[in-house]
């Protein structure tokens, strides 16, 4: 007991608890903002980002509204529950922004990643490839006599290992981009 006769730890909605109540786990989080389809409006929202030291891991831009003028920024970001919390905050002063949606937070959201990988190699390497791409469902894009250029998409993990086993088989380059999409009424 303290001097006071209050058991420790009997409610943790006192006013004197000055314990932090905020986490320090960092989290990654898909944010879909729709906004004007307008000219300056990117930069405004990603000069949020840069200028408070968030970090952008992904970003896709497509025209979701063609009459409306509006369209969806899909950010991949990572930081505590309180810094993602402060950016949705912030997203939402900027006036051309009409909806701002947590998809990590919502869920009915489908996450798809595409990549382009390009596979140099000869004789059996090149066979072992493409044998590889029809089990993974990759699309050869490109082809010469000394390499393949390939097209996959699916969930991150997929992407991860078809990459690990192209490795081997002389896998030069890889590009990839993310998109997630917020499914209603699913």
């Amino acid at each position: 007991m303290s001097p006071l006769k209050i058991q420790k730890g009997s409610t943790s909605h006192s006013a004197y608890n000055l314990r932090p109540n905020f986490s320090d786990i960092q989290e990654r989080h898909t944010l879909a903002v729709v906004v004007d389809n307008e000219a300056g409006v990117l930069a405004r929202v990603i000069g949020l980002f840069s200028g408070r030291g968030y970090n952008i891991e992904s970003l896709t831009v497509a025209e979701v509204d063609h009459t409306g003028h509006r369209s969806r920024i899909t950010v991949v970001t990572t930081g505590t529950p309180q810094v993602i919390e402060q950016i949705k905050t912030q997203l939402w002063r900027i006036v051309p922004v009409h909806e701002v949606h947590d998809l990590t937070v919502e869920g009915n959201a489908v996450e798809r990643e595409l990549a382009i990988l390009k596979v140099v190699g000869e004789g059996d390497k090149r066979v072992e490839a493409l044998r590889l791409a029809d089990i993974f469902r990759a699309k050869v894009v490109d082809s010469t006599l000394s390499s393949f250029v390939f097209e996959i998409t699916g969930a991150p993990d997929k992407i991860d290992a078809f990459a690990e086993l192209m490795r081997p088989l002389g896998l030069e380059e890889v590009a990839r981009t993310g998109v997630a999409a917020l499914l209603r009424g699913a």
